[in-house]
């Protein structure tokens, strides 16, 4: 019988990355990541994939109405940019200087913080 690992899978990006989308509706659009769901691997960016959500009036929003929100985003649909040079590039992992794994830059080679 196999064991079930607890650990959670890894994933490229981490909330307050700055993205590039290379998939989709709004392929090409930059924006800051606000939210990571790492067991499902979407991502909620801001400003991007805006949806319309009816929202029915409560005592907390007494008129209710239509809203418009961002709704996730899968991860394989996004790139990380380069904090120092602005440009879409991929990401490996290193052991850091206290040993702990940091995400550095393919393109740069440049270890990104966060």
């Amino acid at each position: 019988m196999e064991k079930k690992s607890d650990k959670q899978p890894k994933m490229h990006i981490k909330s307050g990355d700055t993205v590039l989308v290379i998939a989709g509706d709004d392929k090409g659009k930059k924006g800051k990541v606000l939210s990571v769901n790492i067991q499902k691997r979407r991502v909620i960016v801001e400003g991007l994939n805006m949806v319309t959500k009816h929202v029915k009036p409560t005592a907390n929003s007494p008129q209710g109405g239509i809203e418009k929100k961002e709704a996730s985003i899968h991860a394989s649909n996004l790139m990380l940019v380069d904090p120092t040079t602005g440009d879409a590039t991929r990401i490996g992992r290193k052991a850091g200087d206290n040993g702990k794994l940091v995400r550095y830059s393919k393109k740069t080679g440049e270890v990104i913080n966060g």
